[in-house]
């Protein structure tokens, strides 16, 4: 009875009211509680231990200045404004696990105000709205010394106006596309602020990646650095190291080796010293580089091929090889030229790209001409090390020859053999490595001649330099060194990563893939703070339909697969003819037998059925992509909602019954 009496008094107005009242009141002390709990799959409000790493070492005050315009106005896509309140929500973790370190300041930059002009020298790019209106979203962090700081606090002015400035790192565009390495990016500027001077890049190269000089006796033009080399330059010191060190100066915090063509014992015991001692390396090699053509010495008259370049020593110490004298071919990857299949000519992406790693997580599409793969050696395992997959090629490839890497179409399919198996085109390898000089630094050879550099024989190289100390040697590891492997030195080519525009009569670089995105996160990765590894993938939010991408993907083998069918039915028909017409007596017209028109109204006649399956095969993976599209929004919109109501409106009828039993009649 008394319980019958309570609920009846919760449910009149006045109990209502009061519940709302009292639910007010709990929320407002619960919020001033620190407490948090994050509750989301993938713990997407939860910052990685690295962060917190990073966090715990700032020595001085760190501004965060968050700019959003929010000036109303409807243009600006829903999703993005969503994406920002989540980019807040995460901002606030950063602010509470900073320790009162971390200073977060949000503006809003509507046009024409004082927020416009500090987002314009912090160097916040300004976008456009589909009605053309200027709007910002971007972050700037600022390190800023504690006398500087009280110095603007005595003054009145907030430190976006101060314009005194230690150090500063703008994040110019916030993208929900790079949603997943949103903690990455801003645990990364942050760690940026607090060096005190820029890293040293080591670039180790046996052709011009910073370019040479006007050569008239060679008959060579000036050229200037890569592109890649300049980017590069934008955030680092990059210094060349030369190909004869027997030695990585101690100041280098990471090692670029780009195509070691010819690289001597010595060369490759200077890197296994530096891996030895901690060292971070990144290194491009390439069993066929198409843009390093060299001389053929011994046959002058063939012209010039591409040349190779491996590191045979390091990497059989380390477990792997990679095949030379083959090239990596795929026709899943392959690119698709004007309706011709290059198989050499990789796109990798999707399902070839590793999504959970940091670097290669959020690049985008990677074009990759002429690659190789790494394979383990069979039967040896290195303890000690971690092996990652960053890029691989899908099980729809094979090693080709060189001699017919650049075909095309059916040519470059005739004969294709998959070999069944994902294969490592980049890898990364963590760990304490072993050496591959147990035995010492190798012995010099005053009578081996220095390998010509450039493809231009007999070209003086740097002078030699001292051997190595073999009192110096490690014949053990003394830190934790990480390196990453990459088979292919032609995809950091100028005319393979950027296009150039004109715009406004200049001339505009544009990036056509995620080339340099990889290579400028990668030496991010390294040579930033060593707790930006700790850094997990961020969940994001919003999740693609993975099941119309596995169609898509087991379609696209199936349409291949018919396509390839009918290119070797057509060769071989086409070999059968042209072997009759080689038969007939010379000078005589060519007439077909009964039997041999018979053969080829067979063949027309399933050329003509190919066609149209792969036409009703390509209208089937639309229809069922649709279908499955269309069910999964029915389910996500309607079905649902509709459920939970449905379990509301019966949960809410059983309560009521059970409520007019138990009140008295």
């Amino acid at each position: 009875m008394a319980s019958g009496t309570l609920v009846k008094r919760l449910m009149s107005p006045a109990g209502l009211a009061l519940l709302f009242v009292a639910l007010v009141i709990v929320n407002l002390v619960l919020s001033a509680v620190p407490a948090r709990l994050d509750l989301t799959e993938g713990r997407v409000y939860t910052l990685s231990d690295g962060t917190r790493q990073v966090l715990a070492k700032l020595d001085a005050p760190v501004v965060v200045r968050f700019y959003y315009t929010q000036s109303g106005d409807t243009s600006v896509p829903v999703a993005l404004n969503t994406f920002a309140k989540r980019v807040q929500d995460l901002l606030a973790e950063y602010v509470a696990a900073s320790g009162g370190k971390l200073v977060l300041e949000r503006l809003n930059p509507e046009p024409d105000s004082d927020a416009e002009d500090a987002a314009t020298r912090d160097g916040i790019d300004a976008q456009v709205t589909p009605n053309q209106e200027k709007f910002y979203l971007g972050l700037s962090i600022e390190r800023r010394d504690a006398a500087t700081a009280n110095a603007a606090s005595a003054k009145g002015v907030t430190p976006a106006g101060d314009g005194a400035r230690s150090n500063a790192v703008a994040i110019p565009v916030l993208s929900p596309e790079r949603e997943r390495l949103l903690e990455y990016d801003i645990t990364r500027a942050i760690a940026q602020v607090m060096q005190a001077q820029r890293p040293v890049i080591g670039v180790m190269s046996a052709i011009p990646v910073f370019g040479r000089p006007m050569e008239l006796m060679l008959g060579r033009l000036p050229t200037g650095p890569w592109i890649a080399i300049q980017e590069l330059q934008r955030n680092f010191d990059v210094r060349p190291v030369p190909m004869e060190s027997t030695r990585i100066p101690d100041d280098v915090k990471v090692l670029l080796v780009i195509h070691p063509r010819d690289l001597t014992e010595a060369g490759e015991y200077a890197i296994d010293q530096f891996v030895m001692r901690g060292g971070r390396l990144i290194a491009f090699v390439d069993p066929y580089a198409y843009f390093d053509q060299q001389r053929n010495l011994e046959n002058p008259l063939a012209g010039n091929t591409a040349s190779e370049s491996t590191l045979p020593r390091l990497l059989g110490a380390w477990g792997y090889s990679m095949p030379t004298g083959k090239i990596a071919a795929d026709l899943t990857l392959a690119s698709n030229q004007n309706g011709r299949i290059m198989p050499t000519l990789l796109n990798v992406q999707g399902d070839a790209m590793n999504k959970e790693d940091l670097v290669i997580g959020q690049v985008g599409a990677l074009t990759i001409p002429f690659a190789g793969w790494f394979a383990p050696v069979e039967g040896k395992s290195v303890p000690g090390l971690t092996a990652t997959v960053l890029a691989r090629t899908s099980p729809n490839s094979m090693l080709i020859d060189p001699i017919i890497a650049t075909l095309t179409g059916e040519a470059a399919a005739r004969g294709f053999q998959p070999s069944g198996r994902n294969h490592a085109l980049a890898l990364r390898l963590t760990g304490r490595f072993p050496t591959a000089f147990p035995d010492g630094p190798p012995k010099p050879d005053a009578a081996a001649p220095m390998p010509a550099r450039d493809g231009a024989p007999g070209e003086q190289a740097s002078p030699p330099q001292p051997p190595a100390d073999p009192a110096a040697h490690l014949p053990k590891a003394t830190a934790d060194a990480q390196v990453v492997l990459v088979a292919d030195i032609d995809m950091l080519a100028d005319g393979v990563v950027v296009q150039v525009q004109e715009s406004f009569g200049q001339q505009v670089r544009v990036p056509i893939n995620g080339n340099l995105d990889f290579l400028q996160s990668l030496v991010e990765a390294f040579a930033g703070d060593t707790a930006l590894g700790a850094l997990r993938s961020r969940a994001a939010f919003s999740r693609p339909l993975t099941v119309p991408l596995e169609i898509a993907e087991r379609a696209q083998q199936e349409y291949l697969g018919a396509i390839k069918e009918l290119e070797d039915d057509l060769i071989q028909t086409q070999e059968r003819l042209a072997k009759l017409q080689r038969a007939r007596a010379p000078g005589s017209a060519f007439t077909p037998s009964p039997e041999q028109k018979a053969e080829i109204e067979a063949f027309q006649r399933k050329s003509a059925e190919t066609k149209a399956q792969l036409k009703e095969l390509r209208r089937t993976l639309r229809l069922e992509t649709d279908r499955l599209e269309l069910v999964t929004k029915v389910v996500n919109i309607g079905l649902m909602p509709a459920m939970v109501a449905f379990a509301g409106i019966g949960l809410f009828a059983v309560r009521r019954r059970r409520l007019g039993r138990q009140l008295p009649r």
